[in-house]
């Protein structure tokens, strides 16, 4: 029985993790992470050498730098100052409590022009930053599922294989 309740959150802890790699306000690569911990100590961390825990962790800090920095990468390669990146970080955090659903790609929009008004008025040059802050967050979404199903993947290997 107690197998089953270790692997049903394991998998629930998968589960909230790569939602998280969409939805912002879920825990992501933590859930994945925290899921390592839980499967430790329901069947034991024998299988979880150091390297595991090495190589997991590294993962896990380059997704907590990329988050950031694709996001900014998309409204600074769109031609945003650091206010607009600051407004779209904003953005995504408030969008989805503000607009469910709609909030997620309209939050760091709204965040980025509105970050941007304080910098320029050429609305062009505003729209073109907020799709800037959309091209981000869409460009974070994948590297962060990328990454997080490789964890996965290495983890179901490592205790396998």
């Amino acid at each position: 029985m107690m197998d089953i309740i270790g692997w049903v959150l394991v998998i629930a802890l998968f589960i909230v993790g790569m939602a998280g790699a969409v939805f912002p306000i879920l825990p992501g690569v933590l859930a994945v992470y925290g899921a390592f911990f839980v499967y430790g100590f329901f069947f034991g961390f024998e299988q979880l050498n150091v390297w595991f825990w090495v190589i997991q962790t590294f993962i896990t800090v380059v997704i907590f730098v990329a988050d950031y920095a694709v996001g900014a990468w998309g409204v600074n390669r769109y031609g945003g100052s650091r206010a607009s990146v600051i407004g779209s970080t904003i953005g995504i955090i408030i969008g989805p409590f503000v607009i469910p659903v709609v909030g997620l790609v309209a939050g760091p929009f709204l965040g980025a022009v509105l970050g941007e008004l304080t910098v320029s008025r050429d609305t062009q040059h505003l729209m073109k930053v907020g799709w800037g802050s959309v091209v981000g967050l869409l460009s974070g979404i994948v590297v962060k599922t990328v990454l997080q199903v490789f964890m996965i993947v290495l983890f179901v290997f490592w205790i396998w294989f």
